[in-house]
């Protein structure tokens, strides 16, 4: 029980790490002078979670064999489908909701960035023409 423990918090702090790490990438591209550098995370974000989206639709619709047997002899096989069209579409609208998340919190970072960025060179370009 200890070392599940122990491997759990390894686990726990590598993460955090990692979303710490992502974080503070995202800030620093976001204050670049080149605006679309602050798009690259948000974007890789974007496409995994539309990779996922695509694995739970291919994967979801499974079908199952029913066999009707009398005796040991097979009387009745039919192949239908075990998942509706409904909860397929509500699966693949959880999981593109659940995935996009992190792209939500990435482009709130790049807009608050990218705000004081733009206020900063308005006030320089203000400070130029006082100076004209």
């Amino acid at each position: 029980m200890q070392k599940v423990t122990m491997a759990f918090l390894i686990i726990l702090a590598v993460l955090l790490a990692l979303g710490v790490g992502i974080i503070i990438l995202q800030i620093f591209l976001s204050k670049k002078e080149n605006k679309w550098l602050g798009l690259i995370l948000p974007f890789v974000s974007f496409i995994i979670s539309l990779m996922v989206l695509l694995g739970v639709l291919l994967f979801s619709a499974s079908t199952g064999t029913m066999t009707t047997t009398v005796d040991g002899e097979i009387v009745e096989q039919a192949t239908r489908q075990i998942t509706t069209t409904s909860s397929i579409i509500a699966s693949a609208v959880y999981v593109f909701l659940l995935f996009n998340v992190p792209t939500g919190v990435l482009l709130a970072i790049y807009a608050a960035c990218r705000g004081k960025h733009n206020k900063k060179r308005a006030i320089e370009k203000m400070s130029v023409q006082d100076l004209e």
